[in-house]
């Protein structure tokens, strides 16, 4: 297929990489692989890939070093596959560029899904403006907001914060990214500020403020503004 999605792989493990192929090529993606990063980069550079699975260790070095390469020239989507756990470790590949992160073991069904997030977020926005996630709608254009059709009022920051996550919707986002995006570099780590307005932001566009569907936690991590299944336009 011409126009399939071109997903490149990279990874060191010969199991991890069948597993892959097998269940993307299933779904009509086209695959290249590569099982270091120094050749992943020269994949990345010759097939310009539409998504990269990167592995977080590989034999030549920190996957986080080659993500960081990769973002000197490329904005390609990437999802880091990881046997760490550790909040610090996602963190730093969010930080350094990665689009979403999953942790080893994983089912090829989530894998898929994180692929086709990550491909709408990159997707070229509407002609009018117009982000629309299940109850949610925003226009960009017009600064306007509605839920479930009845319009809502938000501050400039309320604003400053909802745009930030519609722009990346999808994405994971760090706590840091959102506080030096939204309050500038001086804002340092005051967390408890930033958990003010999201609650907030809850209170005025989630049906359930207290089990938030669109509006997710990142535990430790930061925040991400899940794309549902309702999701039109």
């Amino acid at each position: 297929m011409s126009d399939a999605v071109k997903v490149l792989i990279i990874d060191d493990e010969t199991q991890i990489r069948r597993f892959l192929r097998i269940a993307l090529e299933a779904q009509g993606f086209s695959l290249s692989e590569a099982a270091n990063g120094r050749d992943g980069l020269v994949q990345a550079a010759m097939h310009r890939p539409d998504v990269v699975i990167l592995d977080l260790g590989l034999p030549d070095g920190n996957g986080l070093d080659i993500l960081r390469r990769l973002r000197e020239w490329s904005n390609v989507p990437v999802i880091v596959l990881s046997v760490r756990n550790a909040e610090q470790d996602k963190i730093a590949l969010l930080d350094a560029g990665a689009d979403d992160y999953l942790t080893k073991p994983f089912s090829a069904g989530e894998l898929i899904a994180r692929i086709r997030t990550a491909l709408r977020h990159t997707a070229p926005a509407e002609p009018d403006g117009l982000f629309r996630n299940g109850p949610l709608e925003v226009n960009l254009a017009a600064r306007k907001v509605t839920v479930g059709g009845k319009s809502v009022k938000l501050t400039v920051t309320e604003y400053d914060l909802l745009r930030l996550f519609v722009q990346n919707a999808g994405k994971v986002l760090t706590h840091r990214q959102i506080l030096k995006t939204v309050w500038g570099e001086s804002s340092g780590d005051e967390m408890q500020y930033l958990r003010v307005y999201i609650s907030q932001l809850r209170r005025k566009i989630e049906s359930d403020p207290a089990n938030p569907q669109l509006l997710v936690t990142e535990t430790g991590v930061g925040y991400r503004m899940q794309v549902t299944e309702k999701q039109q336009g």
